[in-house]
């Protein structure tokens, strides 16, 4: 470890690279410099590398240690010890359970700091997930969560010795999106004749309980039959959410729009965002469609009620009722005034407390409390 070091040198580790939310965080801090670190970045899963390329243009170096199961990324302890010191780290910041058992054994090995983002609730993760994090939990100097909700269930579940910060997720202020790229978009969801088109950015797997979000949707339709839906993004239910888009008899006004690498000309094309996620710590997807605008209907899960006051930046919902997420949508696109009135205020709220300039200073105070606390332990 170089204590000396005058910019500290962080060694970013995840389970992978591919575009989820806490995945795309990395390269937004460290595009921002605002935490005043240097970083290297470590990751396991080689068919998740979609960030890879985005990240080596910032130049910040990456390595792989593939592995394809919870086992084969224990075995790559030993390995990612060596990486730490050989790239000097004087810290490792680790983000999802795995990687963080992994993050934790290697940091003791190399003698190197932990600092753990926990991005989920602990009642959320697999048993076995949650048992190996808590049992290495101790092995690390600090913890970050991403929403006052997941505090509160670290709380509930962990050891109180190991401190734990608040910082939210932060985001890059949006880029204006291509007007041809939109237009293709709203085309793409049959749309361009200017229908409403309600949407959603998620990774298609059970947390974001898509199976309620095609109710809703056909709830939707029976108010406003001209809207159409789209839902960005891939994963393993995707069959089976065509099929039951189809079952429901509105597979011809949802469009699968899969996996992209820009979201932002889809969610510009959208004219309200729907959510209907059984759990969350703090979506970077709302917010993000916050961000360009979109008024939004979510449920009250996780820390989303950290980000919205309902009726005056956003509807929330709660959880499990597509016929209420099918109301206050309905309410929305019937009333244009209320619908911008909402989209503006959420669009200040984000831009005023979710910049990610913001999030890499609070987590540069982090690294630098942790080194300090090591340098002079008293």
């Amino acid at each position: 470890m170089s204590g000396e070091r005058p910019v500290p040198r962080v060694c970013q580790l995840i389970k992978g690279l591919g575009r989820g939310g806490a995945e795309s965080l990395l390269p937004q801090v460290i595009r921002s410099g605002a935490d005043g670190c240097e970083h290297r970045v470590g990751y396991f899963l080689p068919w998740k590398d979609a960030l890879v390329e985005e990240l080596a243009a910032t130049g910040t170096p990456v390595r792989g240690f593939p592995a394809r199961s919870p086992a084969g990324m224990l075995l790559r302890v030993p390995a990612v010890a060596r990486w730490l010191r050989r790239e000097g780290a004087d810290l490792v910041h680790c983000h999802l359970p795995l990687a963080g058992v992994v993050g934790r054994l290697a940091g003791r090995l190399a003698g190197v700091p932990v600092v753990y983002t926990e991005h989920n609730l602990q009642e959320r993760y697999h048993p076995w997930t949650r048992r190996a994090n808590l049992a290495t939990w101790r092995l690390q100097a600090a913890v970050v969560a991403v929403s006052g909700d997941v505090a509160a269930s670290i709380a509930r579940h962990a050891d109180p010795r190991v401190p734990v910060r608040v910082v939210l997720n932060g985001i890059e202020p949006p880029l204006s999106p291509d007007p041809e790229a939109v237009a293709r978009a709203r085309a793409a969801c049959g749309a361009a004749d200017g229908a409403a088109l309600v949407g959603t950015v998620a990774v298609l797997r059970r947390q974001k309980r898509l199976d309620l979000w095609l109710e809703a949707a056909g709830a939707i339709l029976a108010e406003v039959p001209e809207a159409r839906f789209v839902l960005v993004g891939d994963g393993p239910l995707r069959d089976e959410l065509e099929s039951e888009a189809a079952a429901l008899r509105i597979a011809g006004r949802v469009h699968f729009a899969g996996l992209q690498e820009d979201v932002t000309p889809w969610l510009a094309a959208m004219d309200l965002f729907l959510t209907s996620s059984e759990f969350e710590g703090l979506p970077l997807a709302l917010l993000e469609a916050m961000s360009v605008g979109l008024p939004v209907v979510v449920t009250r899960v996780g820390g989303v009620g950290e980000v919205i006051e309902d009726g005056a930046s956003g509807r929330l919902v709660g959880f499990g009722d597509p016929d209420a997420l099918a109301a206050a949508t309905v309410e929305l696109l019937r009333d244009c005034a209320l619908r911008e009135r909402l989209a503006e205020r959420g669009r200040q709220v984000v831009l005023e407390r979710f910049g990610v300039a913001r999030m890499a200073r609070e987590l540069g105070e982090v690294y630098r409390e942790v080194l300090a606390r090591r340098r002079n332990p008293r």
